[in-house]
């Protein structure tokens, strides 16, 4: 055997050993403690053309976000596990860099590095405090497919990727446990992705996305003009806003306005008046956003995560179709108004 083929399969030994072997066996595989269970895709549905097409979407994204690090996937589950490509894609998306340890080969070491980038990913998609996420370090470092999907297409949603995900992708999933010594069998269906109707893609380009790319100036201009109209109806509540960014990200100051614009009250039992928790000020701002609907507004395109988040061209779109309708009150000062889409 030639040196450099002895150097090679000395280098793939030493791979595999520090690879996880891949979880999709057969149930009657799995060698499990007792109470102890794992799941596996049904092996029907790999042949779904959705999942294909949702997979395959995926490894484009991500290589075309980090084609100038010449970073190429071929396969997820292989590519992903060791959070290495993961670390580069957040950093990517982020705009930030990740103090995580260099690549290493040991188990160990890649579940250590893989935890610090998953807490990132979890902080910036806040649902760091969530229970029962959908990925978690065993899931992702076992090469499992189902966590994996879960993380990109959360990550693709947050950062709003210019591509459009096949809607309402769902596998059936066989979960194993084992109870007294016997292995039992339950099958449960795994939604990926669903209807997505909050398009919002940065693809899809508007008036607010020329102004923060374009028009900083004009950008300020809209902003003092929003928190005018906002406070004229807040104050008789005696609120006052001053951030647009942070001060509507938990929902309550929605809530309030969307009662002083229809002229009703708000019971205080409808929302969560002090939220702490990340899924309480969804859940405010899901109610504004309903209250807008009922209202005969447009359904907001922006998701109530991005309000959360503090996402600021989110929140002036929201605010601005509030102006759009509710604009009597402000042309009775007779202030001429500055937003997009308004004549001088």
């Amino acid at each position: 055997m030639r040196t450099q083929e002895v150097e090679e399969e000395g280098k793939n030994a030493i791979d595999h050993a520090a690879s996880p072997v891949s979880r999709e066996m057969s149930p009657e595989e799995f060698e499990l403690e007792e109470h102890e269970e794992r799941s596996m895709i049904e092996p029907r549905s790999f042949e779904d053309p959705k999942l294909k097409e949702l997979i395959t979407i995926l490894i484009d994204w991500i290589n075309d976000e980090l084609a100038d690090q010449r970073i190429i996937v071929k396969d997820i589950e292989e590519d992903l596990y060791d959070g290495q490509v993961l670390q580069k894609l957040l950093e990517k998306l982020n705009n930030v860099l990740l103090e995580v340890p260099e690549v290493t080969q040991s188990e160990e070491g890649q579940k250590h590095k893989l935890r610090i980038v998953l807490n990132a990913a979890n902080q910036c998609l806040g649902v760091h405090r969530w229970p029962n996420l959908q990925w978690s370090v065993e899931k992702i470092h076992s090469k499992n497919l189902v966590a994996i999907l879960h993380l990109l297409v959360a990550l693709v949603r947050h950062f709003r990727a210019p591509i459009r995900l096949p809607e309402n992708v769902v596998l059936n999933v066989v979960v194993v446990q084992k109870r007294d010594g016997i292995l039992h069998h339950r099958t449960i269906m795994e939604e990926l992705t669903s209807t997505y109707d909050d398009l919002g893609l940065r693809g899809e380009r508007d008036a607010f996305d020329t102004l923060f790319d374009h028009a900083p100036d004009k950008l300020q201009v809209v902003k003092r003009s929003l928190v005018a109209f906002v406070n004229k109806h807040l104050n008789r509540l005696n609120l006052e806003v001053f951030n647009l960014e942070t001060q509507f990200s938990d929902g309550v100051y929605l809530v309030l306005l969307m009662g002083l614009l229809e002229g009703y009250f708000t019971p205080l039992f409808s929302f969560f008046l002090t939220p702490k928790e990340f899924d309480q000020k969804v859940h405010n701002v899901n109610f504004a956003f309903e209250r807008m609907i009922d209202a005969g507004l447009p359904r907001p395109k922006a998701r109530p995560e991005d309000i959360v988040n503090g996402d600021l061209k989110s929140t002036l779109r929201v605010l601005y179709n509030l102006f759009a309708k509710y604009k009597s009150s402000v042309v009775r000062s007779g202030r001429r108004s500055t937003l997009p889409g308004n004549k001088n």
